[in-house]
């Protein structure tokens, strides 16, 4: 184990709290399209509702049924490859569509410059490049995971990169009025998702809320396939012994053989994250940062490794690259961290700070001693 058990116990209790975050932001981002699409109000009572509904659709499925949640997340791929190149062509073709000066208008709806509001828009693109590490939380169940999961990560980052810089492309060029879109409400002027308006005044009622459809669906079996992810990372960490009362959270149910009490918790611990966070962005900064984090320990322990000749290369592996890219990559988490817990985001960031503070205190009066016996024992 790189590090040993106290960098794994930090690692892993880090990661869970941006994959809970991460169901948080995906499936309160489905709610908050659902909503006005099935005709209701969106105040935040009723998104919250809906949210909640979508997240216990989720938890039964993965509770009762793991068939169906495996042949779920095969057809998720096909909705999301499908579902972009059917909302990318029916833009690029039927909508009416700005010049491509337009990339380059300056526009900021906030009292910050614009290259801070730039820097805010990050937030965005980073966070759509979560979630890959999916292939390692369920590489128990690979065929040949070495080679597999690493490939599987990469291959998703790449793809995700080049399909949805391309769905921006088309969005960006079809928004017929900026203040509009940015200011969308229902009837009841609550505000409502800007991918929404721009679909409804590019293609009209109809093809828009086809389109408008098609985007909550695809977030829809996200959101189921990040309850799988996350359930069995809690599973793993409670087989390991690393969390209280590890005896029920490393319970399979013998008749649908899945982890039913960490499923439950996903769901229940993603609902109250988002009552806590109060905003959407906030969830989505605490998923980045949670992830992010997560994601560096171990490449910055690899690095460290590497540099003392006690690292083991396996078969997958960057060659003569990987120092200069575990730097980059340790350079670009810092900075793209800061920016997170940046105004309007604070409670972001004093959440993983006093979640930090709270981890170092429990490992050291706690968890150092208990948790290195468990391993130890393994």
């Amino acid at each position: 184990m790189l590090g040993g058990p106290g960098w794994g116990w930090f690692t892993a209790w880090i990661n869970v709290v941006g994959l809970v975050a991460t169901i948080a932001g995906v499936d309160y981002g489905c709610a908050q399209f659902v909503t006005p699409l099935v005709g209701l109000n969106s105040s935040t009572r009723t998104v919250l509702l809906v949210y909640a509904l979508i997240l216990i659709s989720h938890a039964l499925i993965n509770h009762y049924g793991i068939r169906l949640v495996a042949w779920l997340n095969d057809f998720s791929v096909t909705v999301h490859i499908a579902g972009v190149a059917a909302i990318v062509g029916v833009l690029l073709i039927f909508a009416p569509k700005q010049p491509v000066s337009f990339f380059f208008h300056a526009e900021t709806a906030t009292r910050f410059p614009y290259w801070w509001a730039f820097l805010l828009g990050l937030l965005q693109a980073q966070w759509t490049f979560t979630g890959y590490d999916a292939s390692a939380h369920v590489s128990e169940e690979t065929v040949d995971p070495r080679r597999r999961v690493p490939w599987g990560m990469l291959s998703s980052v790449v793809i995700s990169a080049a399909v949805g810089y391309l769905l921006l492309i088309a969005l960006t060029l079809s928004i017929q009025d900026i203040p509009s879109v940015l200011g969308a409400a229902d009837s009841g002027g609550n505000s409502i998702p800007a991918v929404i308006a721009i679909f409804e005044q590019a293609l009209g009622g109809r093809a828009g809320y086809v389109m408008s459809a098609l985007a909550a669906v695809a977030m829809w079996f996200c959101g189921l396939s990040t309850i799988t992810s996350t359930s069995r990372t809690i599973y793993a960490f409670a087989r390991d012994e690393g969390m209280p009362l590890s005896r029920l959270w490393r319970r399979v149910d013998p008749k649908h053989l899945t982890p039913v009490p960490t499923i439950w918790l996903s769901a229940v611990a993603a609902f109250l994250a988002s009552v806590y966070a109060g905003a959407y962005s906030v969830v989505t900064s605490i998923s980045v940062l949670g992830l992010y984090v997560s994601y560096i320990l171990p490449v910055y322990l690899g690095w460290e490794a590497r540099r003392s000749d006690s690292w083991r290369r396996g078969p997958w592996h960057l060659g003569a690259f990987s120092s200069a890219i575990n730097l980059v990559a340790m350079a670009w988490t810092v900075f793209i961290c800061a920016i997170m817990v940046a105004p309007p985001n604070q409670l972001a960031g004093e959440t993983m700070l006093g979640l930090l503070v709270a981890l170092t205190l429990w490992y050291a009066l706690s968890e150092r001693h208990r948790f290195k016996a468990a391993s130890a024992a393994r």
